[in-house]
């Protein structure tokens, strides 16, 4: 068995030879279908073509990881909190599905290097990293299956790169917390959110924070949540400072 995949190995292209290695070492997942794993780290900006002109990218990669990562999260988090209920749940695993930790899980991992996407976008400051790393998910599902899945979502994402309990004691939910402070104080909190659009196929969100009718904070993000998150995070910091 070892020979005959030496053999293969020696075949590949020095770069594939990199990528096979980076997957094996990575993942610890043995990959049987290279390209799809190659297809995961394709952002829709680069324009990528297949052999029959078709444009490919990593977006349904994504958003099959994406539900595969949410579900063994959920799982885990059931299994080692059997006392807690569902809205503690609901938060933890929400934290540790949210864009910023995959990106900086997916930046830790590597991932960086093998990602295609248009050369003037600065893919640091973006969510194309968390991204790929949900779309590497969704390519270990569609080649190796659920369990191989599974253990790679719990031994490498989880147990290398998350504190559980950590997640779990830490409210980062910042919307909550200023809408919970509307309630205290008797004071109306609304959010105003619009999409921003750009020439470089990433879209983001812009965010405005009100209370009473004022605004009090605002964020960006790459999704109408994360924009959120940041206006509610910056509205905090200001009426603290009143």
């Amino acid at each position: 068995m070892i020979k005959p995949l030496l053999h293969i190995i020696k075949l590949f292209p020095f770069r594939r030879e990199k990528f096979y290695s980076f997957i094996r070492k990575g993942t610890g997942v043995r990959p049987y279908n290279l390209e799809i794993y190659r297809q995961a780290f394709v952002h829709k900006s680069a324009m990528v073509k297949d052999d029959q002109g078709r444009f490919v990218n990593n977006e349904r990669l994504e958003f099959l990881g994406d539900a595969m990562l949410g579900a063994v999260v959920a799982d885990e988090l059931y299994k080692r909190f059997p006392k807690k209920n569902e809205g503690f749940l609901t938060k933890t695993r929400s934290r540790i599905v949210n864009r910023s930790l995959l990106n900086n899980i997916a930046l830790n991992m590597g991932l960086g290097n093998w990602v295609k996407a248009q050369s003037k976008i600065d893919i640091a400051n973006t969510s194309i990293l968390g991204d790929a790393l949900e779309a590497l998910i969704g390519a270990i599902y569609v080649d190796r299956g659920y369990k191989t899945c599974e253990r790679f979502i719990l031994k490498v994402i989880i147990d290398q790169h998350i504190d559980i309990k950590k997640v779990a004691r830490k409210d980062t939910n910042y919307k909550s917390l200023l809408i919970e402070w509307g309630q205290k104080h008797k004071q109306s909190v609304h959010f105003i959110t619009e999409e921003k659009h750009s020439e470089d196929l990433v879209p983001t969100f812009l965010s405005r924070a009100a209370v009473n009718g004022e605004e009090v904070g605002k964020g960006e993000g790459f999704s109408k949540k994360e924009a959120q998150q940041n206006a509610a995070k910056l509205a905090i910091k200001t009426l603290k400072e009143c």
